[in-house]
């Protein structure tokens, strides 16, 4: 009962799948292909990799027009990368554990063949929660205190990567939703332990600097 309430809502959940999985084209599935791919987990390097390039370019240039101290504005950009770090692996923790204690079918298992599109290797267990939408939420989630006026982009590879899985027939939408929901709250507490940890790494004002488009000091 408690499944047909939380997992399947009333069939919505399969409906839903259908809905998204049955929308198809050339250059639909190719971008539904591609956000798959780039919500890997095994790019979380590369992903660290780059937002430290971020931090050097926006420390920078903060320096430059002196709007905040590159000191401060440096400690706020390390408390995002030991968030985005830690959370990694206490994620990634929780996703090796509950797969496959769930072990809930994957849409190949569960649904009429020829009744679902599959793009890429088929796969059959372990579909709740979906690892790529929980990386994802992750990674918008970790750097969303200091993405300023990107944070539309974050919110769109955020649903990108989740709505790609269940277009590749990987998932279904109830395994996206409880991924984006188990992953936020891993987020929040680590950076509330951060925070502690790390002094001044989160107490971060949300409006722009005018002009500039940078995060100020409270």
């Amino acid at each position: 009962m408690l499944k047909e309430i939380l997992y399947d809502w009333g069939g919505a959940n399969v409906w839903l799948f259908h809905v998204i999985n049955n929308v198809r084209g050339d250059y639909l599935d190719g971008f539904m292909l591609l956000g798959t791919r780039i919500g890997s987990h095994v790019l979380f390097p590369f992903y660290l990799a780059a937002a430290f390039v971020v931090a050097l370019l926006v420390v920078g240039r903060a320096l430059r027009h002196d709007r905040l101290p590159g000191q401060q504005l440096g400690l706020f950009w390390l408390g995002a990368f030991a968030v985005f770090s830690l959370g990694y692996v206490a994620d990634g923790a929780f996703l090796m554990w509950i797969k496959p204690f769930l072990d809930f079918p994957r849409p190949p298992l569960t649904l009429e063949p020829g009744s679902l599109h599959i793009l890429g290797e088929p796969e059959f267990h372990h579909s709740l929660p979906s690892g790529h939408a929980s990386f994802a939420m992750l990674v918008g989630a970790s750097f969303w205190p200091v993405a300023g006026k990107a944070r539309p982009v974050l919110v769109a590879f955020v649903l990108w990567v989740g709505i790609s899985r269940i277009s590749v027939g990987a998932h279904f939408p109830a395994d996206v939703l409880a991924s984006w929901l188990t992953a936020l709250p891993v987020v929040l507490l680590v950076r509330a332990i951060v925070s502690r940890c790390l002094p001044g790494s989160n107490q971060m004002q949300q409006a722009p600097v005018p002009g500039h488009g940078l995060p100020v000091a409270k």
